[in-house]
């Protein structure tokens, strides 16, 4: 039988900690949200830039690694191109091959007529001459298909590993309290559910 203090103990650390469960955007954000790429990509990246998304690249340099090799988790960092001139910041999702990875990131297709929504896991190939990476072809959900567009990108922002504990942290920045919770913070929010559902089958027996 699991200790009383320990169940008390995980019910007021998530009742502190957690946001009422209608307040998290996964797995879908509310219908009327509109979302921005640069809130977005800081809450489930874990990469702390602010400001428009074609200063990240810079604002990125002596604080976190930069490259041109995709991983799981950096962020793709976009060069103003044409319309989009603020640029644009995604996250890895997934590597498929060499020149192709997936990428999740908000306010890129119009989808039923509304931009600001989340794409998540859809295909990024690097069409660029030198397979640096330094320009890329993005799915766009009106064509159900890869954009026509080869975009500049600067390359991969690379965020600090996150350390896995047996409980994650369940911390919120304020500045992401009103956009999501971290993908960190969500994983300890999933923990402590599993924990206290854990405690309440053991009290019954």
């Amino acid at each position: 039988m699991l200790k009383p203090h320990r169940f008390w103990i995980g019910l007021a650390m998530l009742a502190v900690a957690a946001p009422p469960a209608a307040a998290l955007p996964f797995p879908e954000p509310a219908p009327r949200y509109h979302w921005e790429c640069v809130p977005f990509a800081r809450a489930i990246s874990g990469v702390e830039i602010y400001g428009d998304a074609h200063t990240w690249w810079d604002k990125a340099e002596g604080r976190y690694e930069r490259g041109s090799t995709p991983r799981i988790g950096a962020v793709l960092a976009f060069v103003p191109h044409n319309a989009m001139q603020l640029g644009h910041v995604a996250v890895v999702s997934d590597i498929v091959d060499r020149s192709t990875i997936r990428i999740t990131h908000a306010n890129w297709s119009r989808i039923d007529g509304r931009r600001g929504q989340i794409e998540r896991d859809v295909t990024v190939r690097d069409v660029s001459g030198a397979g640096d990476w330094s320009a890329v072809r993005v799915w766009y959900a009106p064509l159900g298909d890869l954009g026509t567009t080869a975009w500049p990108v600067h390359g991969f922002i690379y965020g600090v590993p996150q350390r896995h504990n047996n409980l994650p942290s369940l911390s919120y920045a304020p500045s992401i309290w009103n956009e999501a919770p971290s993908a960190t913070a969500v994983k300890g929010i999933g923990y402590l559910r599993t924990f206290l559902d854990d405690a309440a089958k053991a009290e019954r027996k």
